[in-house]
């Protein structure tokens, strides 16, 4: 995707939406990130010193430019201002009273205790739609707790479910907490903005990382809710992840009517394993499990990787090889959905990041801001809401605003 950027939100949905954002490090940033690549005028609200935890949440060259921050705050941009001081706060209500959104993920109670909880803001503003992501939720035994994808994991039975009872329990290397509960922040968002086109009134939206990440078991947990069992999709007994001589490959024995029998002429194997009564039936194969793998992990250790893609590719067996995310940004199906954009920051010169996922027949993501310098656009912002030089320069002279 091209590195131009572009100054006008024409034609994108969200054109004329302002989003004052309160988010740090991936959960909420993910989702603003979205509102402001499909034409949201996203203004980040971030501490003097700082700013948001992600721009030295690992050590960079670039210091407050680093990749990690990059990566999920582009079209943005930056108001860096002391809202714990009056004059700060007096700074949130201005832009507050023009605003379509407020957006935050700090700690259950914290955006109240600064005086821009729901309550206090919608008496200034009805349409104010007020978002908010947290750990547990606003009520509860942990909603005091400060959320975390990691914790998530561990706390909504995720980092429990695994292939083998008897491989040790791990992170996720993935932040699957963070992400999937920024994307029903986002969703929650677009929701409340939908319903306000008919009432005219904005709402409270409220996700959490611990409910998104149930959620995302609602097959496992129906399953446990209803008959007692668990569903666990990496014991199934003719899928899994088997080492060739050059790398490895993942293979979904699913979906046909005798899926094994599908694997046993793709391994090039002498029987038909379906024909023996110990594996005739589904049952019979999560029985001895053990025993298929065993069996199948012996014939991948016998060619490459290409060679059993396309044994498998001929038997329509789902599989693929298993990639580094090098080799997965390397490939042409990633250049033809357009998922890599280049921007020309001014700091970090030319930075390629993940563009967004989203493909829309009338619009397409714009890289209008580079993801901002700390306080990069607080004089700008400020004099479009009515401030003015004098005033803007008592504030910075005060140490209110950067």
């Amino acid at each position: 995707m091209s590195s131009d950027t572009l100054t006008s939100t024409d034609g994108l949905p969200l054109d004329g939406v302002t989003v004052l954002d309160f988010t740090q490090v991936f959960m909420g940033p993910s989702c603003t990130q979205l509102l402001g690549d499909y034409g949201a005028d996203v203004i980040k609200i971030e501490r003097p010193g700082t700013g948001d935890l992600s721009r030295t949440s690992f050590p960079d060259r670039d210091g407050l430019d680093g990749p990690i921050f990059l990566a999920i705050n582009r079209n943005k941009r930056s108001v860096c201002v002391d809202v714990r001081a009056p004059e700060g706060k007096e700074v949130i209500l201005s832009l507050v009273r023009t605003a379509d959104v407020v957006v935050s993920n700090f700690r259950g109670g914290v955006m109240e205790r600064l005086g821009f909880g729901y309550e206090d803001l919608r008496t200034i503003n009805p349409r104010l739609i007020w978002a908010s992501g947290t750990g547990f939720g606003s009520a509860g035994p942990y909603s005091h707790k400060g959320g975390q994808d990691v914790i998530s994991q561990a706390y909504s039975g995720v980092m429990w479910r695994r292939e083998s009872p008897d491989l040790p329990l791990s992170v996720y290397a993935t932040p699957l907490g963070d992400y999937t509960t920024g994307m029903h922040l986002l969703q929650g968002i677009l929701l409340a903005l939908f319903t306000r086109t008919r009432t005219g009134e904005g709402q409270k939206v409220e996700v959490s990382m611990y409910d998104s990440m149930l959620h995302m078991q609602m097959q496992e947990a129906c399953a446990q809710l209803n008959r007692g069992y668990e569903v666990n999709w990496a014991s199934m007994p003719l899928s899994g992840v088997f080492p060739t001589m050059d790398g490895a490959v993942c293979m979904v024995g699913a979906f046909k009517e005798n899926p094994l029998r599908a694997v046993c002429a793709a391994l090039e194997m002498d029987e038909d394993l379906s024909l023996r009564e110990e594996y005739s039936t589904m049952e019979a194969q999560f029985q001895r499990r053990p025993q298929l793998q065993a069996i199948f992990r012996q014939r991948y250790a016998g060619n490459v990787t290409d060679h059993w893609i396309r044994r498998l590719e001929e038997q329509d067996i789902l599989c693929a090889p298993v990639r580094t995310l090098e080799e997965a940004l390397a490939d042409e199906q990633t250049a033809v959905n357009g998922m890599i954009v280049d921007m020309n920051h001014p700091v970090a010169g030319k930075v390629r990041a993940v563009a967004a996922p989203i493909l829309l027949s009338g619009a397409r993501m714009a890289v209008r801001h580079c993801p901002p310098q700390l306080g990069e656009h607080s004089s700008e912002v400020l004099r479009e809401h009515g401030f003015d030089d004098a005033r803007i320069a008592a504030l910075v002279e005060s140490g209110v605003l950067r």
